[in-house]
């Protein structure tokens, strides 16, 4: 657990530096501010500013802070630390801002950097597992460490399955064992501080997700084409 990075989340003053454009939602970099001094920055997503959607209801920041707990859960160190307190904008999603190479995204990664591609299969299995509909390829970054990390989890965990994810390369290959090992833990059952957030119907499904992983271990293949976000990027 990054406790370092959860406590300045916590506990540091948010100074908005703006918003971030083309998000569907209100999106806000701000700077961690401690003693005067900005020591890391984070996006901020206040729930005053989420947009109505018909198939989730209000509170997308739960959402988020669901994926990050269910990463670490996971053992994939895959979603950015993530919190909820109050803000500027009242009370919102608060993640810490990951300093990546914009140029790059899922497409660019899976073309050009074959050694990611093990990271690459541990986005598609949490996407699986955690139902993710909007998973674009601009969503999956790369850091100078050539470590990748998920980002934008608001539409996540509905009971019902509408899986969109741009990941379909590996579809049809087996699922690495640590990763079913993973799923399995999530199978047997989800952390209370997971399910504490999410609805009861939403909790079940997602067990029932993390048991097809263990069976099937095999990634799915979309044979409708139709599983794709929109735009992909």
């Amino acid at each position: 657990m990054p406790a370092h990075e959860l406590a300045l989340l916590a506990t540091a003053e948010l100074d908005i530096e703006g918003r971030v454009p083309w998000s569907s939602n209100a999106t806000y970099l701000v700077n961690l501010l401690r003693d005067g001094e900005t020591a890391g920055q984070a996006i901020y997503k206040p729930v005053r500013g989420e947009r109505p959607l018909w198939d989730f209801e209000p509170g997308l920041h739960r959402r988020e802070l669901a994926a990050f707990r269910l990463s670490e859960a996971m053992g994939l160190d895959l979603v950015p630390p993530t919190i909820i307190r109050d803000g500027p904008l009242d009370e919102g999603s608060v993640q810490w801002f990951i300093n990546a190479d914009h140029q790059q995204h899922y497409f660019t990664i899976f073309e050009q950097h074959a050694h990611l591609h093990g990271q690459l299969r541990q986005v598609a299995a949490f996407d699986l597992i955690a139902n993710n509909t909007d998973r674009k390829s601009g969503h999956v970054l790369i850091d100078e460490n050539d470590h990748l990390w998920g980002i934008d989890h608001g539409l996540c965990f509905a009971a019902d399955f509408k899986l969109r994810t741009v990941v379909w390369e590996f579809g049809g290959e087996p699922i690495a064992d640590e990763l079913v090992e993973a799923a399995a833990r999530i199978a047997k059952s989800v952390p209370l501080d997971i399910a504490a957030l999410l609805a009861d119907d939403e909790v079940m499904a997602l067990q029932e997700r993390a048991r097809w992983v263990v069976e099937h271990r095999e990634f799915p293949v979309d044979e409708s084409g139709r599983r794709y976000p929109w735009p992909l990027v």
